[in-house]
């Protein structure tokens, strides 16, 4: 991951005027020498203990980029130390943590965001656009799904929850920014289904309600073959006047009621407008905004106390599976 982190801050004026990286940590020091030079950083150091290199460089900013399981100990060690944090996803591996980096990076004074980098998509945008214009009315229910044949090899192959570990937080998080609602419980099941490559819980179904009254309900599957969705997934947001449905790339529909007569009412295409201004995309979107953040003393858009209501989703849905009942975000 830290690839596309640093061709971020490579590729992108802003970032590559108002970010100097000054030390790499791995575990392998080799490993964060060859990343450095790899991306021209050849006289910043490197070392496998992260206390010394904060000691020694005193950064205003840590990028975490490590392992979920070692987070914790990386982000509150950086936040002892006076640093900014933005992390990987998942911001925790618990809510207990989560609560517990919350109130330390409140305590520290320091801004602790989560890299959610779908936020910084043209498509998303758009359709929160369209959705705040209030075209369709009122938002009644917000349907997405995700379907891929995912090869990946390695570690998340033997992971256990996998597909809503390491993938349904993307699609849950944009439902909360695109609808701008919250979820309040969910019922998930969870399979592995037969022909699977995964050892566990390549599949799920969830009904999530959320707040005002919407329903949204989340299909996936990391092994399925022969008609992929968008990494983005395929939405159906329907609102009390139409429906909007987007392809999670560039294919955008729209159609409201035009009439109060017959049993199918007559409807009329809108259209859904493209975005006025440029946007920094992915995860450049998400490291600027961190960056203008910390340097203007606002919070960032993805910061912690935000993204543990997408956190909680994924945990009341594993929860919810493992249980076989609805769970309430509230007893998690």
């Amino acid at each position: 991951m830290s690839k596309g982190w640093l061709q971020a801050l490579r590729d992108t004026p802003f970032l590559a005027q108002n970010i100097r990286m000054t030390g790499f940590v791995d575990l392998d020091e080799t490993a964060a020498r060859a990343r450095a030079d790899e991306f021209g950083w050849t006289d910043a150091p490197t070392g496998h203990d992260l206390n010394a290199m904060l000691t020694a460089q005193r950064p205003d900013l840590v990028f975490d980029i490590v392992v979920p399981p070692a987070r914790a100990e990386v982000v509150e060690m950086s936040l002892r130390h006076g640093c900014h944090v933005l992390s990987e996803k998942p911001m925790a591996e618990t809510l207990e943590g989560a609560r517990r980096l919350i109130a330390l990076a409140s305590g520290a004074g320091r801004r602790h965001a989560i890299i959610q980098n779908r936020r910084w998509l043209p498509g998303i945008r758009r359709a929160r656009a369209f959705l705040d214009s209030g075209s369709l009315g009122a938002v009644t229910a917000v349907h997405c799904d995700f379907f891929l044949g995912a090869h990946f090899g390695g570690f998340r192959e033997q992971m256990r929850n996998v597909l809503l570990l390491d993938m349904a937080i993307h699609t849950f998080d944009a439902a909360r920014f695109v609808s701008g609602q919250d979820a309040t419980a969910v019922y998930c099941r969870e399979t592995n289904p037969k022909g699977s490559w995964y050892a566990h819980g390549a599949a799920a179904d969830a009904l999530f309600d959320m707040t005002d009254g919407i329903a949204m309900t989340y299909r996936g599957s990391w092994a399925a073959e022969g008609a992929n969705t968008a990494w983005e997934a395929s939405w159906r947001i329907v609102g009390t006047k139409g429906t909007l449905l987007w392809d999670g790339n560039d294919g955008f529909t729209a159609n409201v009621v035009d009439g109060d007569q017959g049993f199918l009412r007559p409807l009329r295409a809108v259209d859904v407008p493209t975005l006025a201004t440029p946007l920094t995309q992915g995860h450049a979107g998400v490291l600027a905004d961190f960056v203008t953040a910390v340097q203007n003393g606002t919070a960032p858009l993805t910061c912690g106390s935000d993204n543990i209501k997408s956190l909680a989703m994924v945990l009341a849905a594993i929860k919810s599976a493992q249980l076989g009942q609805r769970v309430s975000l509230s007893d998690i």
